[in-house]
């Protein structure tokens, strides 16, 4: 009988945190300048200098602390990671080891709790590009970037609590969505300010031990972490059906499999030892209240008071709670009278359709409140219909600002309702479709869509639906009896 194993997943995220300046110097944080501009004797490991904690860093990494339910440490210290790599130009990487600021927290998913080992302070390496030749993998020569050197992480360890890919990929969602809501990230996969690494054992079901694990890198899209876990799953699953052992190492993940990288590496080959250039923080918890008492209203909390309060749906509430600046926005839009539902069906359809096509965050959308107030109102007075609410006046008003008012007035989009002027263009559609009322009277009556289609075009999307239906029951043949 073949066995049956289950996935166990632990996740490694590197969240850059939102400063202006790194964690150990004076460098800016801007994404995007030229190589090697944002760099000094610190973040490029000169001999000689000193580094100087940035306060901010500290504070936002108590904040994430405190919104992942984590125990904050009074006592925590700074350690040296020793490898060698060409974009680490002091030979050791500052980092958290055996102290970190962070430890014991949670995250639900869900309903289900995913913990989180730890989450310690860190500074991330340079960055390596590769050129020549097809690059990565047939490239000539390789350039240093030193930009990114010294930049403020937070690296969250979870504990290996995640036993599927889609599991893994709603934990990096969430894990993001808070990030942004209380500032700490902007949590960027494109631009490398939030990089995951997933551990991957399998193990029989009903097994309490732990399988040998794979580290998975070079993901950087939420697709690519769930495509690769699969990929990894089903590559131990069937080395172990063919009587293969596992072996601890890094993987690459290239787009379609995931490839051996390096032996993985312990701890010890680290050769971890106390920063002696930083002395040890001491976290005071009168620091840590004003940092909790501060703390937004989190995604999970605006998810239950959509439902309990707002009565929407477990789908329209996750998707609004998923971004803070949505979320925001759709509150102060109920604070201007409008019904939830009405908002949220807008916010939810071709709002977040025009975000996918025009490959837009909803920050940068230009719709105000106020436009969505007027949208909502303008259909319930009868002024325009909902397709041209959503067609004519919401998609523009997404892209450049305006006022409701008036582009109804400019742009002729005022609703006809006028019985009377109707009822004539109602008549010519039917006097003119003469096999489809033949059609009609012998029982295809869901071609009473096809007339509605056709007058709503004469009326170039403006005619009164409710009053075209009215005309229609007054002009259509009946139905013959069979």
């Amino acid at each position: 009988m073949p066995v049956e194993y289950e996935p166990v997943i632990g996740l490694e995220v590197h969240a850059q945190l939102k400063t202006k300046s790194k964690i150990f110097c004076g460098c800016p944080t801007d994404f995007g300048a030229t190589a090697n501009h944002n760099v000094c004797p610190v973040c490029l490991g000169m001999p000689g200098v000193l580094p100087v904690l940035n306060k901010r860093v500290v504070e936002i990494a108590i904040k994430t602390g405190l919104a992942l339910n984590c125990h904050i440490a009074e006592d925590t210290r700074f350690d040296r990671k020793n490898y060698f790599y060409p974009d680490l130009a002091k030979g050791y990487q500052i980092t958290q080891f055996d102290r970190p600021i962070c430890s014991n927290g949670y995250l639900m998913i869900k309903g289900t709790k995913v913990r989180i080992n730890r989450a310690h302070l860190e500074e991330d390496a340079g960055k390596l590009v590769h050129a020549g030749a097809d690059g990565l993998h047939g490239s000539d020569y390789s350039k240093v970037d030193f930009n990114r050197s010294s930049m403020p992480l937070l690296e969250i360890v979870s504990e290996p609590d995640i036993r599927s890919a889609e599991q893994a990929e709603e934990y990096l969602r969430e894990l993001r969505s808070i990030l942004r809501y209380i500032g700490a990230s902007d949590g960027n996969l494109e631009e490398g300010s939030f990089r995951c690494d997933a551990n991957v054992s399998i193990r029989p079901v009903g097994q309490e031990k732990f399988g040998t694990r794979t580290e998975i890198k070079n993901m950087n899209s939420f697709q690519s972490v769930r495509q690769a876990i699969d990929s990894e799953i089903a590559r131990q699953t069937k080395a172990l059906e063919k009587g293969e052992k596992i072996t601890q190492e890094t993987r690459l993940w290239t787009g379609k499999d995931t490839h051996v990288m390096r032996s993985k590496e312990d701890s010890h080959d680290y050769r971890y030892f106390p920063e002696p250039d930083l002395v040890p923080l001491k976290i005071s918890r009168k620091w840590v209240q004003e940092i909790n008492d501060g703390l937004e209203e989190l995604p999970e909390a605006r998810r239950q008071r959509y439902l309990n309060d707002n009565k929407l749906s477990s789908e329209d509430a996750t998707i609004l709670a998923s971004s803070k600046e949505m979320s925001d926005f759709f509150d102060n839009t109920l604070k201007l009278g409008v019904g939830a539902k009405q908002a949220a069906n807008l916010l939810m359809g071709p709002t977040i359709a025009y975000m996918t096509k025009a490959k837009k965050e909803f920050h940068e959308l230009a719709l105000t409140p106020e436009n969505l107030r007027d949208i909502i109102d303008c259909v319930a007075d009868g002024k325009v219909n909902s397709t041209t609410a959503k067609d004519k006046l919401l998609t523009p008003l997404l892209a450049e600002p305006g006022d409701v008012l008036k582009m109804i007035d400019k742009l002729g989009l005022a609703q006809v309702s006028d019985e009377s002027a109707l009822k004539a263009i109602v008549q010519n559609v039917l006097d003119r479709s003469v096999q489809q009322l033949e059609d009609y009277k012998k029982g295809k009556v869901k071609l009473r869509q096809y007339f509605l289609g056709e007058i709503m075009k004469e009326t170039k999307g403006k005619a009164n639906p409710q009053v075209i239906n009215k005309l229609l029951d007054e002009l259509l043949p009946a139905v013959e009896s069979a």
